[in-house]
């Protein structure tokens, strides 16, 4: 029996009627009736699964591949198959249409509050059984398209077929497809309001195809990691992260420059991180993203970890490994923007869902790119969700949040009349900074073991303060300034330093009002800026011993520790993703000398608590020598919680040495030094002093000092030995 008018027929035969459901599989319409659309089908059959009996033969309502019929003396609808001949082979088939509504009503319920912080365990594509028979659910949200329908390699890509169902309570289009299986490549055919049909990926799809294909990938939800072996990082302990950008730390020249895949990078990569004392490692982004020129900060498949180095599987075999070493793994995360390649998120139902209807909220003039629309639930939970997807399902030990200025100001990078401003009239962006509040207490609740980074680069108050203080709640904050206000001094001649003085002591006046993380990030070393060691000036003598007297001052100076790779040697050219590290550089002295003084600060950094310990307070800091600017001198004191636990930190940023040169200290005795970046171990000319006694001279506000030669373009840790005598 067909019941179906001509107009039906028609929109299901070219894919535009959007209740497949009340169109397709077993309908109890006065009589039990079948119909199923399968085009270039010659026969189709109705089974019972029960009994295996052929109860009837469906008609061919329309060429196109309709068929229809009635089950003669049945009236209840049972569970069936259907045996579909496509010229002389017949296959047996379980009928998508014959199965109930997937979504349970507390997640339909979650959904359309948008609540659900975990909406990933619902959506996407997840290999299920159900009544016995195994295949794969996929559900989608697009509220506001006509039709969805899912396509792929087990359907010829054809639109016609898979149809979903809409649950309009949220939203959410779903369907059961059997026999579906792992691999299988998809992507949902959405038809929208406007009429437009469009081919797009999963939002929610956990693999992706390698670029430059961009289906997504059945692949199934990971498992939750059960127990958490990632290192701590909270802000009284030491952090010094390695970042690197996984495609060209290291390359295999015998097969055309191939990238390391995750095995490789767990055998390669994280013995070397670990050897030079790093305590993270922070990989830049990794979730699937088309353009490898974006470095993977312009994502859009946000819950797939690139196929450019292999499986989710073994991306959890890797952050294994780097636990199993004790060493923490961040991931840069980008919930500031996405890409408008047509086959993303954008206009993803034929309207602005994920991204705002008005560029001038919605569009990114810098990055070409859209921004998402904080203020829609479904959107927020989209990106939260994803935070914790990353660290429940995979152990990471933290996010550094890419690109966080941007979400917070309406007008960032944004000319007078090319933005709106908030409901009070002002330039914050609430929507935006209501979102990082309320992640922030969601992983503070939920993963209260996992860290936040922000790259933040104004002076947005209380980033990391909680928020319920009124803070965006992340734990660290890039300090931007420092990074800077350094480098520039740095960059200059030695010989007009004295007038730049204050670059290296500004930070100091507003040091503590976050907890900072010291950021020598891949920012710094592309766009014509070169490497960190081509901005020192100076013979190639006066280079490196620059670099290495700014690397220790940095890692004395309050804060945590970032350094992009290649910097920990010295690299000479700047950073290009197309090729690998110039790793033949460590054949030379230089190169080497650069790498061995990281790694001895980096385990100096860890043994001395005065150096990490009391990063945030004052009291873990104390000039001693802060205006010797004719000189350009640095002198200071960095203090453990036990106040007699302290290092001091001495800088002579000019190629002249400087003899008895007299520094008040806190305690009375001897004194060794710990760090002498002039060392020849590091390639420097070995001026130094080993060890020094103090003298009964007043200096500097102690009644006690001492005297000595601090090196040439070099940096000076001195530990104290001698007895606890206090003047």
């Amino acid at each position: 029996m067909n019941l179906l008018d001509i107009g039906t027929i028609e929109a299901i035969c070219t894919a535009g009627y959007g209740d497949s459901f009340a169109a397709l599989g077993m309908h109890a319409d006065g009589a039990l009736s079948v119909r199923a659309f399968l085009p270039d089908a010659t026969a189709c059959i109705v089974i019972e699964q029960a009994s295996g009996r052929r109860l009837a033969a469906l008609t061919l309502i329309d060429a196109r591949g309709l068929f229809a019929g009635t089950i003669p003396r049945r009236k209840k609808p049972f569970t069936y198959q259907l045996a579909v001949s496509w010229g002389e082979q017949e296959v047996l088939l379980d009928d998508p249409y014959c199965f109930a509504p997937i979504l349970g009503e507390m997640d339909v319920w979650l959904l359309a509050e948008g609540t659900h912080h975990r909406p990933f365990e619902k959506l996407g594509a997840h290999p299920q059984q159900i009544d016995g028979i195994d295949g794969v659910v996929f559900a989608v949200w697009a509220p506001n398209a006509q039709r969805v329908a899912v396509v792929g390699d087990f359907n010829g890509w054809d639109g016609r077929r898979h149809g979903m169902r809409l649950r309009q309570e949220c939203g959410v289009w779903e369907i059961f497809l059997p026999a579906v299986s792992l691999g299988a490549c998809y992507k949902f055919e959405i038809l929208g309001m406007d009429g437009v049909r469009n081919l797009k990926a999963d939002p929610y799809a956990f693999a992706a195809e390698l670029r430059p294909g961009t289906a997504s990938v059945v692949a199934g939800c990971p498992s939750k990691v059960i127990e958490f072996m990632g290192r701590e990082a909270a802000n009284h302990n030491p952090i010094a992260i390695y970042e690197v950008h996984l495609a060209s730390w290291r390359c295999v020249p015998e097969e055309g420059q191939r990238s390391l895949n995750w095995h490789e990078l767990a055998a390669q990569l994280l013995p070397y991180v670990k050897d030079l004392g790093f305590t993270h490692i922070e990989l830049l982004p990794i979730s699937e993203f088309p353009f490898d020129g974006s470095w993977g900060y312009q994502p859009l498949g946000l819950y797939a970890p690139t196929a450019r180095f292999g499986t989710a599987a073994d991306f959890s075999y890797f952050v294994r490994a780097a636990h199993a070493m004790d060493l923490g793994v961040l991931l840069d995360w980008v919930p500031g923007h996405f890409p408008c390649d047509s086959f993303g998120l954008a206009q993803f139902d034929g309207t602005p869902l994920f991204e705002h209807s008005d560029p001038r909220e919605g569009f990114h003039h810098d990055w070409k790119t859209l921004i998402y629309n904080y203020g829609r639930n479904e959107v927020k939970n989209y990106l939260i969700g994803n935070a914790l997807y990353w660290i429940e399902r995979f152990g990471v030990d933290g996010l550094r949040v890419d690109a966080v200025a941007s979400m917070l100001y309406r007008d960032y990078s944004r000319p007078a009349g090319q933005w709106l401003p908030n409901e009070f009239g002002g330039r914050e962006n609430l929507e935006a900074i209501a979102f990082l509040r309320e992640m922030s207490e969601i992983l503070a609740s939920e993963c209260p073991h996992a860290v936040t980074f922000a790259e933040e680069s104004t002076s947005f108050p209380r980033v990391t303060r909680a928020a319920k203080q009124g803070g965006l709640g992340f734990n660290y904050k890039w300090n931007m300034g420092w990074m800077h206000d350094s480098l520039s001094y740095m960059h200059i001649d030695p010989i007009y330093r004295q007038h730049h003085h204050n670059q290296m002591t500004f930070s100091l006046m507003y040091v503590f009002d976050e907890e900072f993380v010291l950021p020598l990030s891949h920012d710094e070393v592309v766009h014509g800026k070169g490497s960190i060691l081509s901005r020192m000036p100076g013979d190639t003598w006066q280079q490196f011993a620059n670099l290495r007297a700014y690397y220790a001052f940095m890692w004395a100076h309050p804060g945590k520790k970032l350094l992009f790779m290649g910097s920990e040697w010295g690299q000479i050219r700047e950073w290009s993703h197309l090729h690998s590290l110039d790793w033949h550089l460590l054949e030379s002295a230089w190169h080497r000398g650069v790498q061995a003084l990281v790694r001895d600060l980096n385990q100096s950094y860890q043994d001395q608590p005065a150096l990490y310990e009391m990063d945030s307070s004052p009291s873990g800091f104390k000039w001693i020598v802060g205006d010797d600017a004719l000189n350009s001198v640095f002198v200071f004191t960095r203090h453990a919680a036990d106040s007699n636990d302290f290092v001091l930190v001495i800088s002579n940023f000019t190629p002249e040495v400087r003899h008895t040169y007299r520094i008040g200290v806190p305690l009375a005795g001897r004194y060794i030094e710990i760090i002498n970046t002039d060392s020849t171990y590091y390639q420097g000319s070995n001026v130094g002093n080993r060890e020094c006694q103090t003298d009964n001279i007043a200096s500097h506000q102690y009644p006690q000092s001492i005297s000595i030669t601090i090196p040439p373009l070099a940096t000076l840790y001195l530990k104290w030995l001698g007895d606890k005598t206090e003047y």
